[in-house]
This record gives C-alpha cells, sequence and structure tokens, in this order.
C-alpha cells in the first residue's frame, strides 16, 4: 500500500489558500464549488482519501483536480472548459421560423383543426424546411424562446337551452 502524500509535499505557495477562500465565495457552479474545496481541504492538510470519501469522488479525480491547480496555481483552471457536444438537430428551423409557423392558421395550411399542437407544429415544420424535428425537440426550442404549452379550452358562442334540462335541474310535468 502506498503511503499518501500530505500536504506539505504539493507546491502550494503561501497564496494559495487565500485564492481559493476567495474563488469559493464567489463560485455559484456546484462542481466548481466542489473542486475548490476539496484543492483547499487538502491545502489546509486533509488527507486525499478523507477528501475523496467527503466527495465521493476517487482519490484520482482529486489528484487531477489537485495536479490542474497547481499547474497554474489559479482557481480559473478549475473551471470545466467548453465542449463541442452534439450538434443542434434541424439548425435550419430557428426560433423566428416557429414564431412564423405559429402565426398562420393551421386549418388554412390544410390540417383539420384550428390550434396548433406540438406534434402537428413538428411535422408542419419538418415538411416545410425539408429538415426532421422531434416534438420534443420543438418544445425544448420553444421553451427556450419564452413560449409556453396549453391545452385549448372550448368556448361555446351560445349556451344550450336545454342545459338545466340535460344537468337534472328542471323537471318538465
Amino acid at each position: 500500500m502506498r503511503k499518501q502524500r500530505s500536504a506539505s509535499a504539493f507546491s502550494f505557495d503561501r497564496y494559495d489558500k487565500g485564492r481559493l477562500h476567495r474563488a469559493l465565495s464567489k463560485a455559484k457552479d456546484t462542481r466548481i464549488y466542489i473542486r475548490l474545496k476539496a484543492v483547499l481541504l487538502v491545502a489546509q492538510g486533509e488527507p486525499i482519501s478523507k477528501v475523496a470519501k467527503l466527495f465521493d469522488k476517487s482519490k484520482r479525480v482529486v489528484y487531477y483536480w489537485l495536479a490542474t491547480y497547481l499547474k497554474h496555481h489559479q482557481p480559473a483552471a478549475l473551471v470545466d472548459t467548453s465542449r463541442s457536444g452534439r450538434p443542434p438537430a434541424a439548425a435550419a428551423i430557428t426560433g423566428k421560423r416557429i414564431l412564423l409557423a405559429l402565426k398562420r392558421s393551421p386549418l388554412k395550411l390544410g390540417y383539420n383543426t384550428t390550434v396548433w399542437t406540438v406534434a402537428l407544429l413538428a411535422s408542419y415544420l419538418t415538411e416545410r424546411y425539408g429538415c426532421t424535428i422531434r416534438p420534443f425537440t420543438l418544445y425544448r426550442r420553444m421553451k427556450q424562446i419564452g413560449l409556453r404549452c396549453k391545452r385549448p379550452r372550448c368556448y361555446y358562442s351560445e349556451k344550450d337551452p336545454n342545459r338545466a334540462q340535460k344537468r337534472g335541474q328542471l323537471s318538465v310535468s
């Protein structure tokens, strides 16, 4: 079994604890907070195994955070770098095009309804712009541009004349 290195074995300088404390007080992201706190605890003399167990991480991860921090002696080194991620689906369908489609009546476009549903709008946009967009993706994009989906309410232009009788409130003799 290998002996763990103590905080003095790492090359922390006399300013590191202050830098880490200041960065910790300004951290908004939980992941960054955990990394900063873990490095600070090691700098304060806590054993790496205890720090790893405290944050439910492996010792290897804590060593990686330490190496990353000590390479630059800057808390910003622990911030995630941007990643490319998955390319957006249906890039041709922008928020502006979604809003433009919502202004049009589905009845006038040949659909047998007067209101848009997310699935119907997704199929229309897929046909119109030639790129497939799934209803869930469309729903997420609509939320991003500030739209809400609600069920349509039915309003009758006039009340049913036999309404009271149907509800059993009026008896006819």
